[in-house]
């Protein structure tokens, strides 16, 4: 038994090493990111392999606190992190929403005067109303 839990602490430690130069190493956030979130599931993964080593169930709380620092943090940095488009980070006025929907229902009928054939384009639901 001894020997399993030397070699997975080898892995463990292995797997965190290569995730910490990668996130040193960069080069994008999501590179760090994701290395971040590789090296909390290592933490997570040698907390749970001395758990288990020891035979300590006092332990697993502590596994559940880490696992959820760890899925808030790869949130959080995936929410900061996000580039909107322009123009998506502001409320429209009641004009800007009005152009919009008369925009939409222009092109709805600009394309039913174009004549389309819905039996070309799938068909329609009997007595649907277009």
């Amino acid at each position: 038994m001894t020997w399993v839990v030397v070699v997975c602490a080898v892995m463990i430690t292995i797997g965190a090493g290569f995730a910490i130069v990668r996130a040193e190493k960069g080069p994008s956030m999501l590179d760090r990111t994701i290395a971040l979130d590789v090296t909390v599931t290592a933490v997570i993964a040698a907390f749970a392999l001395y758990a288990a080593a020891q035979r300590r169930t006092d332990v697993v709380p502590v596994l559940v606190v880490l696992s959820l620092v760890g899925f808030v943090g790869s949130v959080t940095i995936a929410r900061f992190a996000a580039v909107e488009p322009k123009g998506e980070g502001r409320v429209r006025t009641r004009e800007e929403v009005a152009a919009e929907e008369a925009a939409r229902r222009e092109a709805e009928e600009a394309e039913l005067r174009a004549g389309l054939d819905w039996s070309e384009h799938g068909g329609s639901a009997e007595g649907e109303v277009r």
